[in-house]
């Protein structure tokens, strides 16, 4: 064995001692030791959620170990190292230090890599020896493209929908998103997607699920420590279908899995197909222009229409009104800073005044919670912090408007400010 793996196998040794059995098999098993320079261990993680997991639920274990195997400056960084291929090589690394240090650039790898592969994922239906060619991809054979009748009101979305399954990940539908009422048949348009897919390229696994089960499973696989293998179980698809997406809104975990999830099947290539009865301008996280615009191309072009100003306005009505509701980190800092009486370059400082960094872990925790931005970009809008300083505001905050009257009627302003941008 190498000094790092060495050293890597007796804080192993710890750490089964420190968590259930289960968790020891889920987040530190499937670690990899890379390497050791100046008492820096560098352990490589196969996602950013992985990375982001174990930071959260057992950074002190680890500095702990590690100040125990290493000394007291002993650090600890990881390589986060994604599947992004369909031979399984690995085409970059992405090293993040648990110090403030920023995350060091991405260093490209050329090594073939294996991380388990299909034989080794659970599957979160709990069906015993799953291999991807068994997947049941809950598909009802009477949803199919011939029983689908075809209108002026549903040209556009079966057009689109048939272009997605003629070349599955291949179209400028992916994501395709299919918007419409209840009991308009945008279920029996997205089964016939997947039995088309089926049909035609049998060798692709096809997963339809209602989004209602996926936060179930989601639920189940977070108690069960069962995460990991819940997370590369929905990798594996080649077409994700997944039904009624608007009931995700709300649950902020189950929502980060969701995107997790998609990243990767998006990078890779894969098929996505969606449905809601939302509108996609009531809707965060899609790519609004983008969609927009293709909408008006698919608009013109299936029912044969020219592009008029009239049909752009309609097209792009859908799409970017959301953008004006959007709210930005320098705009909840702003909004904060002028609450509570602060220039803005005070709050982005090193100082520890208490009525700073009060209002400092305020703009962390609405930043986290009314935008898109990952901790470590919220943290460093906010002077240079790390992840795991915004996770602390973002507790603080929450014990704070539990206990504190007053505290809890400036989370309220605040809000109400934001909310009317």
């Amino acid at each position: 064995m190498t000094k790092y793996e060495e050293v890597w196998d007796s804080c192993l040794g710890l750490i089964k001692d420190n968590v259930s059995l289960q968790g020891y098999k889920t987040w530190f098993e499937p670690i990899k030791p890379v390497k050791l320079d100046n008492r820096v261990l560098t352990i490589q993680v196969p996602s950013q959620f992985f990375y982001e997991w174990l930071e959260e639920h057992y950074i002190h274990l680890l500095k702990k170990i590690i100040r125990k195997e290493l000394g007291e400056e002993g650090r600890l960084e990881y390589s986060i190292v994604m599947e992004n291929s369909h031979n399984g090589t690995n085409p970059y690394t992405v090293k993040i230090p648990t110090s403030n240090k920023r995350a060091i650039k991405n260093t490209p790898v050329s090594a073939p890599m294996d991380i388990g592969g299909t034989k080794q994922i659970k599957n979160p239906f709990i069906i015993p020896g799953l291999r991807k060619i068994n997947v049941d991809s809950n598909l009802k054979p009477n949803y199919s493209f011939d029983n689908l009748v075809e209108g002026d009101c549903n040209r556009l979305a079966r057009s689109a929908g048939f272009a997605v399954a003629k070349n599955p990940g291949g179209t400028a539908f992916n994501p395709l998103l299919i918007y419409g009422g209840v009991g308009l048949g945008k279920t029996h348009l997205a089964q016939a997607i997947g039995i088309e897919i089926k049909n035609r390229f049998p060798n692709k696994t096809v997963l339809y699920v209602e989004s209602e089960k996926f936060i179930h499973q989601f639920i189940d696989a977070v108690k069960n420590n069962n995460v990991n293998d819940f997370s590369h179980f929905y990798q594996m698809m080649d077409v994700l279908i997944i039904d009624d997406v608007q009931f995700l809104a709300g649950k902020e975990k189950t929502q980060d899995m969701f995107f997790h999830i998609f990243n990767h099947l998006h990078q890779t290539g894969k098929q996505i197909v969606l449905t809601s009865d939302k509108a996609p301008v009531e809707m965060q996280g899609m790519d609004e222009l983008e969609g927009a615009l293709i909408s008006l191309i698919a608009h013109s072009s299936l029912n044969k229409k020219p592009i008029t100003l009239d049909l752009a306005k309609q097209m792009i009505d859908k799409f970017v009104k959301n953008t004006a509701r959007e709210v930005s980190i320098d705009y909840i800092q702003k909004v904060v800073c002028d609450y509570f009486d602060l220039p803005i370059e005070l709050l982005k400082s090193k100082t520890r005044k208490r009525e700073v960094v009060q209002a400092r872990q305020i703009a962390m925790y609405f930043a986290k919670k009314m935008t898109k931005s990952s901790l470590a970009n919220i943290g460093m809008h906010c002077g240079g912090k790390d992840h795991a300083t915004v996770l602390h505001a973002c507790r603080t905050v929450n014990n704070l408007q539990e206990t504190d009257k007053q505290f809890r009627k400036y989370l309220d302003d605040l809000e109400k400010k934001l909310s009317i941008q």
